[in-house]
């Protein structure tokens, strides 16, 4: 059976819900495909034991774009700010993390000299305009504003800390630090978890008119004739579509398109690496050390936060949901065995005897967090959501030209949504030119 629709998005994640809950103001048919039997992509929240678990460690940007476009949507969002502060670790000893004005001030981690610069520079952080960082990585920016060792470590763990992103010498300076200018700016920890946000949009875009269809991989995307694309099913099942927006990782794409995608676009594609991490989600009836809920490794790339002190995250608010993550460099082998060891080690050291207290507990060694490490001149290939190809759009993590995870699937999504509306607006408006008579 043929299917045909004005347009299909391919993926059920943020990208695609926010696409298709813009669209619904077309007119237009709207058919959304997930592959998998749940929606959400990796904005999903399992639900396991009465206690709410996210795909890893996820917060919203108070001042990010996602936020902003999702209350235009109509979204509503409930959660807390975390408090500033926590702890830093290295080598064993631990320090306060200057992050907050009083830790600033009180940590034995700056010394006088060190904590005067640590201020300028995040104050420079706050006024700077990230554009003009276009052409350098974060590693090269970091060398010329910090002097001292200690303020360039700082500035690495709040580049990790606001992007996921572990490798300073690939990135680019410009979208990292745009980054921790929202970081800085407060995050939200949400009740329910992520599928709070993705329930919503699915809902509401159910209401306007769109169809979801789970458990629906395409396997093949063709530019057919007369402005209609052919979309192979893996069941071998066809669908056609005016327009297609593609929300799936660029490799997927690429496979999708085969022969068909222009060869520069092909290449990058081919060339986009993907940010990557480990995570150990757990739930605990109790925390040994309820006043531990943050740290990080100054040398080692770890994390460890309490989401649920600022969101609800089990069905009856008592028990603890907390994550502990390992921010992977793009070379990186990845052993299982000794990051789940490395992973665990960390979180003895903040709570000794946590394994008495375990409700419920997942281990994923390498998940993607981001399907593109940001680096200089990527901006410059996705200026728009339309490809090569008339009438194929792109939109998610990966997409945006300035703006990555949760901010650059939202904005992506709306995009390429608000590119598909115009150029309907601009056929229609021809068409309605040519009808006209002429004397």
């Amino acid at each position: 059976m043929t299917q045909k629709w004005d347009i299909v998005i391919v993926g059920g994640g943020l990208a695609g819900y926010v696409a298709a809950n813009y669209l619904t103001k077309a007119n237009l048919s709207i058919l959304l495909v997930e592959k998998g039997k749940n929606i959400g992509g990796r904005a999903r929240t399992n639900k396991v034991n009465q206690q709410y678990l996210n795909l890893g460690p996820h917060a919203l940007y108070k001042k990010g774009k996602a936020k902003s476009i999702l209350k235009e949507l109509g979204i509503s969002l409930s959660g807390k700010s975390p408090k500033l502060g926590g702890i830093l670790i290295e080598n064993n000893i631990e320090y306060a993390a200057p992050f907050s004005p009083l830790e600033l001030f009180t940590t034995i981690l700056l010394n006088g000299k060190e904590r005067m610069e640590w201020i300028a520079v995040l104050l420079k952080v706050m006024s700077i305009n990230p554009e003009n960082l276009a052409e350098q990585t974060f590693q090269q920016w970091v060398m010329h504003v910090g002097n001292s060792e200690k303020v360039r470590s700082l500035l690495y763990i709040l580049g990790r800390l606001a992007t996921y992103c572990h490798a300073p010498e690939m990135v680019s300076a410009k979208v990292i630090v745009s980054n921790m200018k929202n970081a800085m700016g407060g995050v939200l920890y949400l009740d329910g978890g992520w599928q709070t946000i993705i329930d919503q949009l699915h809902n509401k875009a159910i209401i306007l008119g769109v169809q979801v269809q789970s458990h629906t991989l395409v396997k093949q995307i063709d530019p057919a004739q007369q402005d209609q694309f052919k979309l192979t099913l893996s069941n071998d099942e066809e669908i056609h579509a005016k327009y297609v927006i593609c929300t799936t990782g660029p490799h997927e794409l690429n496979e999708m398109l085969n022969e068909k995608v222009n060869p520069y676009q092909n290449s990058f594609f081919t060339q986009i690496t993907a940010v990557r991490g480990a995570t150990l989600d757990l739930a605990l009836t109790q925390l040994p050390n309820p006043r531990r809920l943050f740290a990080m490794g100054i040398t080692d790339p770890l994390y460890y936060s309490v989401h649920s002190n600022y969101a609800r995250l089990s069905d009856d608010t008592k028990s603890t949901v907390l994550h502990v993550f390992k921010y992977h460099h793009p070379d990186d082998q990845i052993d299982r065995t000794s990051i789940k060891y490395e992973l665990e080690q960390f979180l003895d050291r903040l709570q000794p005897g946590w394994q008495k207290y375990v409700i419920t507990r997942r281990f994923i060694p390498n998940i993607t967090v981001n399907q593109r490490l940001p680096q200089i001149g990527d901006e410059h290939k996705l200026q728009r959501s339309k490809t090569e190809i008339p009438g194929l759009y792109i939109a998610g993590d990966w997409a945006s030209p300035n703006s990555i995870l949760a901010d650059g699937a939202v904005s992506s999504g709306k995009q390429a949504a608000e590119e598909i509306i115009l150029n309907e607006k601009e056929k229609n408006s021809a068409n309605y030119q040519r009808r006209l008579p002429t004397f």
